[in-house]
């Protein structure tokens, strides 16, 4: 029975954003990737919001229900027939009466958890503008490899017309390579000199060095577009793999004829979505970055090695907190045993592993020479928030991060300084995630 429900469901959101597109013709922007997704789409609605009548994906909402709800432009009724009623008749008033205030510009996040999603959500969302963040080992139980993942990522790509424009990651060569699948325009970001758009001259906070860590803030870099160049300034970002989605908002300004003076001005704006590279402050006067959202293997090295790019105090310490990495497949051993390896290579001084599977972290780090006596393992993450509540000192850096499944927030309400704040600055707060 539920299942049907949720197949009747499917099926009349189908209908409803067909023909809502169909009537209003927004400009459709998609964005797709392993990873990257809900930060690209914050940092291109940063860029278009004040400029134009844009909306971007809700919540997480990337799927086959979740894409219609954004386009309808209500959240989900949950467990509540009487709210997806209201949802429908919303859906029913945009195509009886004309809204003139409906959006000229949709940002809209595409997951792809299982061979086909893609292909599903493109058959009835025509798509102007297609992004591809990166490919990377996720969801290796349903694609097996990282090429499986690609192609089914690039049918995002292959698909959009010759009117649309194909954005692609220039340095990851799985994405690069779906130019050949598209008769779009072609544009492309990276920190490569031959990407059409490329960063270049990164610094954070401007300066390494600060006695108090907690007044860390931004990142800086130079954008060049064919032979033009702007600085950026990013005040709420830290993380060098964040330049990334602002490159993407860029791209997508310029394709919106916006200059580049004005595209810096409204990237001022971006801050990553709760559980990305967040900087939050931690008791006894500590710093938390809260990366909890989710996790992958080449996710937990990026944060691993923008970790290893802060200098502390003489004194602060570097902690890694890292729950199972899901949904791998074959690859999960091997995978977490290679972020084992990451630690001691980006120079973690205390390892602290959430969830059996994380053991073979420690495993990887032990093997490559990290002491024992500085891992620590527990079952979930409001017990490690608890040990850490009484293990960190002043001037510690913090890296918390872990998949959807381990909860790893938890963790970080533990330590956070202001935990009445949680609702504000941590992911997963609401009511759903409470039961």
């Amino acid at each position: 029975m539920k299942n049907l429900f949720k197949k009747i469901l499917e099926l009349k959101l189908r209908f409803f954003t067909k023909a809502i597109l169909a009537k209003y013709q927004p400009k459709v922007i998609a964005v797709t990737g392993s990873v990257g997704k809900t930060s690209t789409v914050e940092a291109i609605y940063s860029v278009l919001a004040y400029n134009f009548n844009t909306r971007k994906s809700f919540k997480n909402y990337n799927n086959e229900i979740g894409i219609p709800l954004t386009i309808i432009g209500l959240e989900s009724g949950g467990k509540s027939i009487i709210r997806w009623l209201a949802v429908f008749i919303r859906a029913l008033s945009l195509l009886i009466h004309f809204d003139k205030n409906y959006p000229k510009i949709l940002i809209l996040e595409m997951a792809a958890d299982h061979p086909g999603d893609i292909q599903y959500l493109i058959n009835f969302v025509p798509v102007d503008i297609g992004v591809v963040t990166a490919i990377a080992p996720v969801h290796l139980e349903f694609f097996k490899t990282a090429e499986n993942i690609a192609e089914e990522k690039s049918k995002l790509i292959k698909f959009l017309s010759v009117q649309g424009t194909a954005v692609l990651n220039y340095d990851d060569e799985l994405v690069w390579a779906m130019k050949e699948k598209t008769k779009a325009k072609i544009l492309s970001f990276g920190l490569q000199n031959k990407a059409d758009f490329a960063a270049s001259e990164i610094n954070i906070s401007h300066n390494l060095n600060f006695q108090d860590i907690t007044r860390l803030e931004g990142i800086s870099f130079k954008v060049n577009d064919q032979g033009k160049t702007q600085d950026i300034f990013l005040p709420k970002v830290l993380g060098q793999h964040l330049i990334y989605p602002a490159l993407v908002a860029i791209v997508v300004g310029a394709i919106f004829n916006l200059s580049l003076e004005t595209i810096a001005k409204n990237l001022k704006k971006f801050q990553p979505p709760a559980g990305r590279m967040r900087l939050i402050k931690g008791i006894k006067n500590t710093l938390l970055i809260d990366d909890t959202y989710n996790s992958s293997p080449l996710a937990v090295k990026k944060a691993l090695y923008q970790l290893n790019q802060i200098n502390l105090p003489k004194s602060g310490k570097k902690y890694a907190v890292l729950g199972d990495m899901l949904e791998l497949g074959s690859y999960t051993e091997l995978a977490h045993q290679e972020i084992g390896e990451a630690i001691v290579e980006y120079g973690v001084n205390f390892l602290i592993t959430v969830g059996e599977m994380s053991r073979d972290i420690t495993r990887g780090a032990v093997a490559k020479g990290f002491a024992k006596a500085d891992c620590f393992h527990f079952k979930n993450s409001v017990e490690a928030g608890k040990f850490l509540q009484d293990r960190i000192n002043e001037g510690d850096l913090i890296l918390i991060k872990g998949s959807q499944g381990m909860r790893m927030e938890r963790a970080v309400k533990e330590i956070m300084a202001e935990p009445d704040l949680a609702a504000d600055l941590l992911v997963r707060q609401d009511e759903s995630w409470k039961r």
